[in-house]
């Protein structure tokens, strides 16, 4: 077990890890939760450190601004809670994956978890997504164990309890989601377990609530009846707004391409799994995801980031699907003669050897077109896309691994290429693709250009000790200024308003509008910081 563990941590590990050597925090969420932390940190109100009541609850906060205490402030530890929380999450998966699929499968389910590009871009944000994601997955782990341990019922069943009632102060009522996502197997299954009648199970849930029946109290105190009205209001308000027209049919078409192939193997996987069900699992590991996918689509407000809890049970499936390819890879199928090709055979022929052999032609195909067009760009491209093109190349060298260990099997008789090569042929190409993103800094320098500009020594020394004004600044660069400057930019409606000797960040395009004397500090390719003279 401890081998398991450290072969997947040292396979995630360089994924979270890789980066350009500068970080920058993404607009907006992320710099919201890591701004509104250091808020709390600064100020040292860990409960309300807000002028009015607030509309989520605080245990994101409180994960980040513990950071920030034990690291110091900065992007990195703003990151760090949801990175360990991604490495727990991926042992967790092989834990549960292991009792469902096996230890085979568990392995690659969550070797292929580490390489979906949503699930680790969101490992490496400062946002409450993946522990909310870790506390589910340990609560059905926790259920799971109850079931294998009856010595120990309560002991599991009170942490399963816990770790959804917890999950209410780390994702507020979006916890109820992947709640009802396990009704099927709550209720499908309570003749064995009685999970439903388990008293422990329901303790440990309020006793997870606790922490955020202390909060709620604490804020009723200052603000009254309006603490509880703004955490209802802003799910309502959740549920009846479709922001960026995201219809119902959006995480259809979102999902299969941001989990692009792992999406077409968990279909392939859970078609697999409905012909031959997983026994005492099959509601978790087929009615948990298609329940919760139901949900997602029904709630008014999509964003990728919201089908999360849903890429575990992709990982999962797709496993079982990839496994299934490469068992066919691994069996060798003589020729039919010629008057034994009936339908029948052809098609089974074709579903047999024909699929993971065209699989690996056509990948091995996309990965040379990629190669070529990343060549080009490399050759005459410009500086911008030249990044780009290093991931299309990356990724383009990995694909043709299939094709390579397909020929070398069945056309050279190397018969130690086994599926096992095969099936690491489609996790290599995704894992050099992401590395080579971090390792250019996509998935950690999100807004270069601010960063570049606030590191000027002229002005980071200066946005240290001085309030700052900003006229016009949009809502997501504000976001960001809130979490690097010392004390909170101050707007104001016109340069005006500045007092004497007093700084304000500007765009460039302000610049020659502005009507009062003033001397530039430091000029960014988008902003300028000026000082107002008398």
């Amino acid at each position: 077990m401890r081998f398991t563990y450290f072969s997947l941590l040292v396979w995630i590990l360089p994924l979270l890890l890789f980066n350009s050597g500068q970080n920058s925090l993404m607009a907006h969420d992320e710099g919201l939760y890591a701004s509104r932390a250091r808020l709390m940190f600064d100020s040292g109100d860990w409960i309300a450190p807000w002028e009015k009541p607030h509309h989520k609850t605080p245990g994101p906060y409180w994960l980040i601004a513990s950071s920030y205490k034990l690291f110091g402030i900065s992007d990195i530890s703003a990151r760090l809670p949801s990175m360990i929380a991604g490495i727990f999450s991926l042992w967790l998966v092989y834990e549960i994956g292991k009792i469902m699929l096996g230890k085979k499968l568990a392995w690659l389910a969550a070797a292929i978890l580490s390489v979906e590009f949503l699930w680790l871009q969101y490992c490496r944000l400062s946002t409450p997504d993946v522990p909310m994601v870790f506390l589910v997955l340990l609560a059905i782990w926790s259920l799971i164990k109850t079931e294998l341990h009856p010595k120990y019922r309560y002991l599991w069943s009170f942490l399963a309890g816990f770790s959804l009632g917890l999950g209410f102060l780390v994702r507020s009522f979006m916890i109820f989601l992947p709640i009802i996502a396990l009704f099927p197997y709550l209720i499908g299954e309570h003749r064995r377990h009685r999970h439903l009648t388990n008293p422990i199970l329901y303790l440990g849930f309020f006793i997870g609530l606790i922490p955020t029946a202390v909060w709620l109290w604490l804020s009723w105190l200052r603000y009254g009846n309006q603490s509880f009205e703004e955490l209802f209001k802003f799910v309502v308000q959740l549920g009846s707004e479709d922001r960026y027209n995201n219809g119902p049919l959006f995480y259809i078409w979102n999902i299969p391409l941001i989990a692009f192939p792992w999406a077409f193997f968990g279909i392939l996987g859970l078609i697999l799994t409905l012909r031959r069900p997983i026994v005492r699992y099959q509601l978790i590991l087929v009615g948990f995801p298609l329940v919760l996918f139901c949900e997602l689509s029904i709630f008014t407000t999509r964003f990728p980031h919201y089908s999360l809890c849903l890429y575990p049970f992709i990982a999962w499936l797709a496993s079982v699907g990839l496994n299934w390819l490469g068992n066919i890879y691994q069996i060798e199928i003589p020729p039919q003669l010629p008057s034994q090709k009936a339908k029948k055979n052809i098609l089974n022929l074709f579903a047999k050897k024909n699929l993971p052999r065209n699989l690996s032609y056509g990948f091995g195909g996309l990965g040379v077109l990629l190669v070529i067009a990343s060549i080009g760009v490399l050759t005459w491209g410009g500086s911008d896309i030249r990044k780009y093109a290093t991931i299309g190349l990356s990724m383009g060298l990995g694909w043709l691994i299939l094709p390579v260990v397909w020929i070398s099997r069945y056309h050279f008789g190397k018969k130690f290429l086994t599926s096992d090569y095969w099936i690491a042929g489609w996790l290599i190409p995704c894992w050099l693709a992401l590395a080579t993103m971090g390792s250019i800094g996509l998935l950690s320098d999100y807004n270069p250009v601010l960063r570049t500009f606030l590191q000027q020594s002229a002005i980071a020394s200066i946005i240290q000790t001085h309030p700052i004004y900003f006229v016009e600044i949009d809502a997501k660069t504000k976001v960001l200024l809130n979490f690097y400057f010392y004390t909170r930019p101050q707007p104001v409606a016109s340069l005006s308003q500045v007092p004497a000797l007093g700084y304000v960040l500007i765009y460039n395009e302000q610049s020659p509008k502005l009507s009062r004397p003033h001397r530039i500090i430091g000029t960014g390719k988008e902003y300028q910081l000026i000082q107002v003279l008398p």
